[in-house]
């Protein structure tokens, strides 16, 4: 174990020797090389973090409309069964109950876009992560 613990210890040794011994101009164009490579990883974080607050918000904004609709759809159907109500009363005419379907169904369907558009944006925002990783 000593003696594999020596070889590798010699093996840096020798890395760090021949990295010391590079001409001047190799070291600095290696430093070159490094800060660039950093700068384009900041760049590209700065991108991913940038594209995930404009998801974040546009997700926000999205379900602020769906309760706004879910709320709408709600106030629309307790004015349909009052409406219903009454007419059953007054007359033998009634209205199709199945409005009050068709806006659970629109209500279902808003809520269903929204969690595929979720999905999407989850999606999306691993895939960057994964090539920032690769940067």
């Amino acid at each position: 174990e000593v003696q594999r613990l020596n070889q590798q210890l010699e093996e840096k040794n020798g890395g760090i020797q021949q990295m010391i011994n590079q001409p001047p101009y190799e070291k600095e164009r290696e430093i070159l090389r490094l800060q660039k490579s950093l700068a384009e990883k900041e760049k590209a974080q700065a991108t991913s973090d940038v594209l995930c607050r404009s998801l974040t918000d546009e997700t926000h904004q999205l379900q602020r409309k769906l309760a706004s609709t879910a709320e709408m759809c709600q106030h629309l159907a307790r004015c349909l069964e009052e409406k219903q109500r009454k007419e059953k009363g007054n007359s033998d005419v009634q209205i199709p109950t199945e409005i009050p379907n068709q806006v659970f169904l629109l209500l279902l369907y808003n809520e269903t876009s929204l969690q595929a558009l979720i999905c999407n944006l989850q999606d999306e925002n691993r895939m960057l992560k994964q090539k920032v990783a690769h940067v």
